[in-house]
């Protein structure tokens, strides 16, 4: 029996061959917006699906190609779609998915725009959105009705870390006929695979952890064959137009090589930082999968490799504290986005989830002194001196 190839092998080497082009180590890069057919017939074919190949680079290109192999086989899934952005893949999905009349229960907490998009996307063509606490499974299964078709989270949830049980949550939603789409930007494929769990769909912002180096904007699907070229051909070419631009695509593969490496790497050096926020005299609640304070520790431990790498803390002094803290910073960077080298801080009250009335953020469990960091790859020791010097006035404060 042939042994199956370990996460990092399948993340460098999956669906290509050099000497399938000229030797090149490196995939080639195809910039080109369209392809030529043999003959007139061949073209015909491939326009009714008869025959495989490449027509348009809206619809399919074989860089894009090469990444969208690489997600899926790393997911655990058939196939795989490369969009534009994170954003991209969500709409795209869901517009697919979903028709007048359908619901979409999905949890508490998600990410800003993703909440607007379904409050003031989707439910203005007559789907219904319905908020689940999902943190307790069985708070999914009294919502369900016939009129479910999909089931939506983000494990961990963004900002606030929350955990979803994919595979209960999926027992549930199956039940009900419904399909299950799990945003998996957070954990990434290295630290989590949600179809092992029972998802049906995985997306991700490849932007983040998959690129790896805030120098590009991509989402990716992954899924069955089935449902990615219904996703392919109405969510992306007919719906939103979100095609992945194969210089991009490049960008993502080049990160996907070393994933494994930063992530671990970052994951160590997040236990570390939490470690310390949770000890000093100036942060109040700290949110991280990897502590054992963690009031969800169990779940993670299930359905995660590793805790990941984003923190989420309340500044003692609430917001105004906060935002002092964050001023204060020299090395840690003030800006939205995540998983990039640079450890990275952000406010969600005021940035990422803005979109989120005072009254909806309190109800969805975002606080407004609640601070996201993403844990880059600098040396722990400095991410710390960092906080520390940024900490000291209201550790001071505190003692006074």
């Amino acid at each position: 029996m042939k042994r199956s190839a370990g996460f990092a092998t399948r993340a460098i080497h999956h669906a290509y061959n050099p000497q399938d082009h000229d030797g090149a180590l490196t995939p080639p890069l195809h910039l080109t917006s369209t392809f030529t057919f043999e003959t007139a017939e061949a073209g015909g074919e491939m326009f009714a699906g008869e025959r495989q190949g490449h027509i348009y680079s809206r619809i399919s290109n074989p860089t894009c190609d090469l990444l969208e192999q690489r997600i899926a086989v790393l997911e655990g899934a058939e196939a795989g779609l490369a969009l534009s952005s994170g954003m991209g893949a969500i709409t795209a999905v869901l517009w697919t998915l979903l028709s007048p009349g359908d619901e979409v229960i999905v949890d508490k907490t998600l990410y800003g725009c993703t909440f607007a998009f379904m409050r003031h996307g989707l439910a203005k063509w007559g789907v219904t959105i319905t908020h689940v606490d999902m943190t307790d499974p069985e708070n999914l299964r009294a919502a369900v009705s016939e009129k479910t078709r999909v089931v939506y989270f983000e494990t961990p949830a963004n900002p606030n870390m929350r955990l979803v049980d994919i595979a209960a949550s999926a027992e549930i939603a199956h039940a009900a006929g419904a399909t299950v789409v799990v945003d998996n930007t957070y954990a990434t494929p290295y630290l989590t695979r949600p179809i092992e769990h029972g998802a049906d769909i995985v997306l991700h912002s490849a932007t983040k952890y998959l690129g790896g180096h805030g120098d590009v904007v991509a989402g990716l699907v992954a899924g069955t064959a089935e449902q990615i070229a219904e996703i392919r051909l109405v969510g992306m070419k007919d719906m939103t137009g979100a095609v992945m631009a194969p210089f991009n695509a490049m960008l993502i593969l080049r990160g996907i090589k070393t994933l494994n490496l930063r992530m671990d790497r970052h994951c160590a050096t997040a236990r570390i930082v939490a470690a310390y926020l949770e000890s000093h005299p100036a942060v109040g609640a700290v949110y991280f999968p990897g502590l054992d304070s963690f009031e969800q520790r169990a779940i993670a431990e299930r359905q995660m490799d590793q805790p990941g790498a984003m923190i989420a803390f309340e500044a003692k002094g609430g917001l105004a504290g906060g935002i002092a803290f964050m001023n204060r910073l020299e090395m840690i960077q003030r800006a939205v986005s995540l998983g990039d080298a640079e450890t990275l801080i952000q406010h969600p009250a005021s940035m990422t989830h803005s979109t989120y009335t005072p009254e909806e953020r309190a109800e969805h469990g975002i606080s407004d002194g609640l601070i996201r960091l993403s844990v880059g790859l600098e040396d722990a020791e400095d991410i710390i001196a960092d906080l520390e010097q940024a900490l000291a006035p209201a550790a001071l404060q505190a003692a006074e």
